[in-house]
């Protein structure tokens, strides 16, 4: 079993709500069972949904506004999940501020990136599940 982002499988939960899917995530359902998930949703944020990017540890829209909690209650549900479905891999989607693992956004809404990781993605990484993205799972 491999924990996905669901936004790679072609689920319009993105923050815009856009489509997409990863056709190469999507191809590991021929031998593998995929558990897609959406952090920001099960932590209870809507789509579509105001962007937002971590920022001295806290994630925020663009405003101010804080949903730091939203994206922690999201992470202890995803990890749930994987744990539940024996899931010892999980690959997510790149940059994101809870599923980006070893480069995110860097708080400053300029589509600059510093090294870090999302809300979900440190939490599973932490807990021993190995954390690859759409751009380097193969590797």
């Amino acid at each position: 079993n491999i924990l996905v982002s669901a936004c790679l499988l072609g689920i319009g939960c993105r923050y815009d709500g856009k489509i997409k899917k990863n056709d190469a995530v999507c191809a590991l359902a021929q031998k593998h069972t995929l558990i897609p998930v959406c952090p920001e949703q099960l932590g209870g944020r809507p789509t579509p949904r105001k962007p937002v990017e971590i920022k001295n540890g806290n994630v925020t829209e663009e405003c101010g506004n804080c949903h730091t909690s939203e994206f922690e209650k999201g992470a202890e549900e995803t990890l749930k999940i994987a744990q539940i479905t024996g899931c010892t891999l999980a690959i997510l989607k790149s940059r994101s501020p809870s599923c980006g693992y070893g480069e995110i956004y860097d708080g400053s809404f300029s589509k600059k990136t510093v090294s870090g990781n999302g809300i979900a993605a440190a939490l599973l990484s932490e807990n021993g599940i190995k954390v690859k993205n759409e751009e380097n799972f193969d590797k």
